[in-house]
């Protein structure tokens, strides 16, 4: 899950990575982050991918994957209840990076996360400079774009879950906890998606 342009492949300029996730919140599905260095055209309107409606997202998109050298990481929701949310996080983060940084065969001058933290001493498995910007998403267009990947990449894998399991409005609330989601879970119970570790499902009876 991951595009590499020949030049940004053959590039010798420093390397500055953006990386940003969706998807920490929901009740169900995985969490996904995405890892971002941009190419030299970098599409123009780049922000906040929740600043920006379904149909500009949808644009730009391709267009930062055509165009820029990206990764995705994916952890799934059995993984999500083992190690909790933030793990999870911290971990799609760290994975998505390594993909990246594999297929450059280099390492990068700056990871830049959006948020607070970042997975330095959180995950062994980090190993890049990383330094967390509070609303990166917003300033940074490496973050901008790492926010726009992950949110369409789950948002498809989201659709597709909506086809096997109807009742819960998948399509339209992405797996979070709406009024919809919340009456489905009390009259259909929990789906092999749905996150265990999360209090309106763990309450649920019997499930």
């Amino acid at each position: 899950m991951l595009g590499i342009t020949p030049e940004i492949a053959a590039s010798r300029k420093s390397l500055v990575i953006g990386v940003d996730e969706a998807g920490r919140g929901p009740l169900a599905g995985p969490v996904v982050a995405a890892a971002v260095v941009l190419g030299e055209g970098i599409p123009t309107g780049l922000d906040d991918s929740k600043r920006l409606s379904a149909r500009r997202r949808a644009v730009l998109d391709p267009q930062i994957r055509q165009g820029c050298g990206w990764a995705v990481a994916v952890v799934e929701t059995d993984e999500i209840d083992r190690v909790n949310i933030f793990m999870a996080t911290m971990l799609a983060m760290t994975r998505a990076v390594d993909a990246l940084t594999a297929a450059l065969g280099r390492m990068p001058h700056a990871v830049l996360i959006d948020g607070n933290m970042t997975p330095q001493g959180r995950c062994a498995e980090w190993r890049w400079p990383a330094r967390p910007i509070v609303g990166g998403d917003a300033s940074e267009p490496c973050i901008s774009a790492a926010s726009i990947i992950a949110k369409e990449w789950r948002d498809r894998i989201m659709l597709e879950a909506a086809a096997a399991h109807p009742h819960y409005g998948w399509e339209r609330n992405k797996g979070y906890g709406t009024a919809e989601h919340l009456e489905a879970l009390r009259t259909h119970g929990a789906t092999p998606l749905h996150r265990r570790s999360f209090a309106p499902v763990a309450q649920l009876p019997l499930i």
